[in-house]
């Protein structure tokens, strides 16, 4: 399967061979024409596992400002192909300099993990009023006050192990009720525990695609206002790691993933047959899976909603556009400090 939405064209026909024809992007397989687009309709392209592009349409991407991205046939990031350095380098200066100091790190940091536990907590907030299971409600509501209580602590947190403390300890009890949030096909997507690499169950499987695909647009927000996607303040640092890319998205986890990930399988959009399990325990969407998550994560960004800093809606898929600028802002030192997204 081949697809363009809005500015990304999606590659996932295993074989397909990706190469330029004038202007055109032209992708085949097994000797046909799956699809051609225009170059000029394309900000990026996004490949998922073996697929093949020609060096000649590489280069031309990555020479116009294009991104080209390799994912692993799950949704795993692998790689990106970006073109020459561009951005602000003092906009990067400063963001080395924020890196380097401690409290200027943490600062960061505990409004990522802020902004990431109140979206948390109103996801559960909202299963609970939808729930008519009255256990369910009890545990969504206790799990809802904890995470409350993490906020309120949060303030206080001076140090980066502290701060990333609390957020492990948030994220760890949204997920013990994460299961009481799937309302359909419970037995065939049982949630037990947050796993991955290779995830164990389809639910796990659903959740690690969705933040693949979450991971490459903020990546791609970062890198957009001149950042430097691999440093980051929540995240460490680690070679290929992209730490930054990492921090933006941790705040829209929830909000968009999860929630996306819940209404698939609650609303039968998903089920067992989109799913195989392959040997060693390792489970993946399939190809017809995978299509329909791509489908409904396009028609998610397209949600308007409102922003705390804007007068009127925003497509969600910007929100972490808004969100990396709102970060450049705070290390020019337009802004004292960086504002983390809360969905009103």
């Amino acid at each position: 399967m081949s697809r363009e939405l809005l500015n990304t064209l999606f590659v996932m026909t295993q074989g397909a061979y990706v190469h330029l024809e004038g202007e055109t992007a032209k992708v085949e397989a097994d000797g046909r024409t799956i699809l051609r687009t225009p170059l000029h309709h394309l900000g990026g392209v996004v490949m998922f596992g073996s697929v093949m592009m020609s060096p000649a349409l590489m280069e031309k991407c990555a020479s116009e400002g294009r991104t080209v991205t390799f994912l692993s046939l799950n949704g795993r990031y692998r790689a990106r192909v970006v073109g020459a350095t561009s951005g602000n380098a003092l906009l990067r200066e400063a963001q080395y300099r924020a890196y380097a100091d401690p409290r200027a790190a943490a600062a960061i940091a505990r409004s990522i993990v802020a902004g990431k536990v109140h979206n948390m907590r109103s996801v559960l907030l909202r299963a609970q009023r939808e729930t008519q299971d009255a256990e369910r409600q009890r545990d969504l509501a206790r799990a809802a006050e904890f995470l409350a209580g993490y906020l309120a602590r949060l303030a206080d947190a001076a140090s980066l192990d502290e701060i990333r403390g609390y957020e492990g300890q948030a994220s760890a009890d949204y997920f013990a009720v994460f299961d009481h949030m799937i309302t359909a096909q419970r037995t065939d997507f049982k949630f037990e525990s947050r796993n991955r690499r290779p995830p164990r169950d389809r639910m796990n499987a659903l959740l690690s695609f969705l933040y693949a695909l979450l991971l490459n647009d903020c990546i791609g927000a970062a890198e957009g206002v001149g950042l430097d996607a691999q440093f980051g303040y929540l995240h460490s640092l680690r070679s290929g790691r992209p730490a930054l890319g990492l921090d933006l998205m941790e705040e829209f986890r929830s909000v968009l993933a999860d929630r996306l990930a819940l209404n698939l399988v609650n609303r039968r959009q998903l089920a067992k047959a989109h799913f195989e399990v392959r040997p060693g325990g390792g489970t993946l969407m399939t190809d017809d899976g995978r299509r329909i998550v791509l489908d409904a994560y396009q028609k998610r960004k397209q949600t308007e909603v409102p922003h705390p800093l804007l007068k009127s809606k925003t497509p969600l898929g910007l929100v972490p556009h808004l969100q990396a600028r709102l970060l450049a802002r705070h290390l020019r030192g337009d802004l004292p400090e960086y504002l983390p997204y809360y969905p009103r």
